[in-house]
């Protein structure tokens, strides 16, 4: 299996297992989201806590191998078909962001309340240096957490933000010590889980506001764009330059 479930006083951890990378498709996000689900009916369960076996929280969709190498279109559809629903899930979910979380993977990471980092964490946007669209509804989540100004900074530029500077600009809740950020986001998620868990769910409800609903569209435009990247020469490129780890060549074609 490549998504483990294990509960212990009131906080659900789900640890995706797909190391190194931790890659995700349509049949993972969907394990995710169907865990999160079962965990929203289970009264034991107060915060969930996501996190990834290995060096890095998750690089998003593998364009070398599997679905997304076969069809690029199909594949995002059936997967933001099943990301949307995790801003759904009503428990509170921290994420334990460990080595990179780059592309979808940072999509992923926004799509919990909360997300604990060390300093040599680092996050990317990586989208414009693969010639299309950013997905996995950032174009809501990372504005709402560190502004327009910043995520247009983040997504035009697609450079790396360390652990530092994504707690400095609110793209990180907590700092970790090196090597401590499972116990950190464990911390958070049992500070949260001492509080009512009525009130938590209800208090969280409001202030997510209608979050779910202008993801939803976010997706569908999203996924317009890159349907129109993906038959570029630009994003040909991007992503074989990604895959062969090297610089990029673009000509705006």
């Amino acid at each position: 299996m490549d998504l483990s479930v294990t509960m212990d006083d009131g906080i659900a951890l789900l640890e995706i297992q797909r190391p190194p990378a931790n890659h995700f498709d349509e049949a993972l996000i969907g394990r995710i989201v169907d865990a999160a689900f079962t965990l929203d009916d289970d009264p034991a369960c107060r915060v969930i806590l996501l996190g990834s076996e290995g060096r890095h929280f998750c690089a998003g969709a593998d364009f070398g191998g599997g679905d997304f190498a076969a069809d690029h279109v199909a594949a995002a559809e059936r997967l933001y078909r099943r990301a949307v629903q995790l801003f759904d899930v009503r428990t509170p979910i921290v994420a334990a962001v460990q080595g990179t979380a780059v592309g979808g993977g940072l999509g992923l990471a926004c799509a919990a309340d909360f997300r604990v980092a060390e300093p040599a964490t680092r996050f990317m946007a990586n989208f414009a240096k693969l010639g299309f669209h950013q997905g996995f509804g950032l174009s809501v989540t990372l504005p709402e957490l560190i502004g327009r100004q910043k995520a247009t900074d983040l997504m035009l530029t697609a450079r790396r933000v360390g652990g530092e500077e994504a707690y400095r600009i609110g793209l990180a809740d907590r700092l970790a010590e090196p090597g401590m950020v499972r116990a950190t986001a464990r911390a958070l998620a049992c500070e949260i889980a001492a509080s009512a868990p009525l009130a938590i769910r209800s208090m969280r409800a409001t202030l997510r506001g209608d979050l779910a609903e202008r993801v939803r569209r976010a997706l569908d435009h999203e996924l317009a764009e890159q349907k129109v990247h993906w038959a570029t020469r630009d994003a040909a490129e991007g992503i074989a330059a990604s895959l062969a780890r090297r610089t990029p060549v673009f000509t705006g074609s």
